[in-house]
């Protein structure tokens, strides 16, 4: 078992001694010891090969090592201090400039070798990328070792199936049984190296590396997780060069892939929320005819601050409502649902006028998250006769009433009172309206007047959507058609979607 190291700074390869550079002109070379070094440390020792086997050609910058084989002196077990992977820089001590220069040497690949081999069978033959250039080998001998090498810049890791598993991941697998990991929970955790190394690197592919006489414990390790499986004792380096651009370019499109299914999850199940948030009108039994329309200012959202409502009470009174959180956030969609929910439930309990609109602020006041946010609202109690309306503004645009024979008009907004969560203890006039025995009655949120007026900064406002209306009211468009037709010409005018959110009500009673 190798000796614990301090945790040193994540150091990559040709930094710490584990990648010796090889010139451009020169191609793949195995790093030689200086004239002078100890017996031990020369190459032509037996303890020398895995060095030779694990300093693969990585770089194309000089070596500046002092020439201490620190693969030799780990080879022993005993983790001394030159031993490279430890972090410990053997060579002239590179500064962070020579790190950046490093890095933007032409290596477009990294690997990250794990496995046990003492006797230093070459695993890894020569690897050079597609474009000729030499792969960068990291080796590591455990999987402490690998956490300490594996860092952003590594791309594939090649995974020993036979090397051991982590004693610890041995112990959680007996579940607190008989502690020795024998048996079958041996038979059940044979894959667990890999396990862990997958929890450990999850964004990295992965290659299993096996026996030929173990195909099928490579074909388990695919479906573990690991992009493929390779027979260790079949590699050459143009196989395993391929193999490794594969497994590297199948787990960017998993990953790509995977994020895309996340994306879409996530936005049809916020169109299913968004879309049982929006109101369902309750007009059993009322012979007023009602249409809608709304847009959110967020992209691909369906909810925005404006919220809507109308019921029909069991004294026959219609009531309608729609109002406008300050901002178009999701923070301001859930608050005005809060809002449309609290106003029916205090409608429907016999609340009207001043009174309702008094709770609401209450409400609104206790769910902000901010001192400072607000709410436009607007809203209006229709006579079981259909011939008069209260009207309660609070610091919202006035509704547009439109009779036959007549010109639209807004209905008159002199009493209108402050927007809700303004001003502690406020109060909201109930103004009487004449509508008639055949009307239509147009609620709308800000959105529809504050849009511009092609390229400059004018905007439409109050006056240029009455206009528009009469306009279409005159080509004689009702209902749906109308309130589609008006907010396609404000688009059309501002030049595309509008920034804040939109919704527009229109309630018609014919005689």
């Amino acid at each position: 078992m190798p000796v614990p190291v301090p945790r040193q700074r994540a150091i990559p390869a040709v930094e710490c001694g584990q990648a010796p550079a090889a010139s451009p002109d020169s191609g793949p070379s195995k790093e030689q010891a200086p004239p002078g070094t100890h017996p031990a440390e020369h190459p032509t020792t037996r303890r020398e090969n895995p060095t030779e086997k694990r300093e693969k050609p990585t770089d194309t910058s000089p070596d500046t090592s002092t020439g201490t084989d620190s693969r030799t002196s780990t080879g022993t077990g005993t983790g001394t201090g030159t031993d490279s992977r430890t972090g410990t820089d053997t060579g002239t001590g590179r500064t962070h400039t020579d790190r950046t220069t490093q890095s933007a040497a032409p290596t477009n690949l990294t690997v990250l070798l794990i496995e046990d081999d003492p006797a230093g069978s070459p695993i890894v033959p020569d690897l050079l990328d597609q474009a000729g250039k030499p792969i960068r080998v990291r080796t590591a001998r455990n999987l402490t070792e690998a956490g300490r090498l594996l860092t952003d810049d590594v791309h594939c890791i090649l995974l020993d199936l036979a090397l051991s598993a982590p004693a610890p991941a041995r112990t959680s697998a007996d579940g607190g049984g008989n502690g020795n990991g024998s048996g079958d929970d041996e038979d059940h955790d044979e894959l667990a190296v890999l396990r862990h190394v997958l929890e450990l690197a999850p964004r990295h592919a992965v290659l299993a590396l096996t026996s030929s006489s173990d195909a099928e414990r490579g074909a388990e390790a695919v479906a573990v997780g690991a992009q493929d499986y390779l027979f260790r004792d079949e590699l050459d380096g143009r196989l395993l060069s391929r193999a490794i651009r594969y497994a590297v370019e199948r787990k960017r499109s998993d990953s790509a892939e995977r994020r895309l299914a996340e994306g879409r999850l996530r936005a049809q199940e916020n169109r299913r929320l968004e879309r049982g948030l929006l109101p369902t009108p309750l007009l059993a039994g009322s012979p007023l005819r009602f249409a809608a329309r709304y847009r959110p200012g967020r992209s691909r959202a369906l909810l925005g601050g404006d919220f809507y409502d109308v019921v029909r009470t069991p004294d026959g009174t219609v009531h309608a409502m729609i109002g406008d959180v300050c901002g178009h956030g999701p923070d301001e969609a859930a608050l005005g649902v809060e809002l449309r929910i609290a106003w029916r439930a205090l409608t429907l309990a016999g609340l009207c006028g001043d009174e309702l609109l008094g709770t609401l602020q209450q409400v609104l006041e206790h769910e902000r998250s901010d001192d400072e946010i607000f709410a436009t609202l607007c809203a209006v109690d229709i006579s079981p006769d259909g011939r008069r309306a209260g009207l309660c503004l609070a610091g919202h645009p006035s509704p547009l009433l439109s009779r036959p024979g007549e010109p639209a008009r807004l209905l008159p907004y002199d009493n209108n009172g402050p927007a809700l969560g303004l001003l502690p203890g406020a109060r909201w006039p109930r103004m009487q309206v004449e509508l008639g025995a055949e009307w239509s009655l147009m609620l709308y949120t800000d959105g529809l007047i504050e849009g511009h007026v092609g390229e400059g900064r004018e905007r439409l406002g109050q006056e240029g959507m009455v206009e528009m209306v009469r306009r279409q009211l005159a080509e004689g468009l009702a209902g749906e058609e109308l309130l589609r037709a008006a907010v396609n010409e404000v688009r059309e005018l501002n030049g595309g979607e509008l920034a804040d959110d939109l919704a527009v009500v229109l309630l018609d009673r014919t005689a």
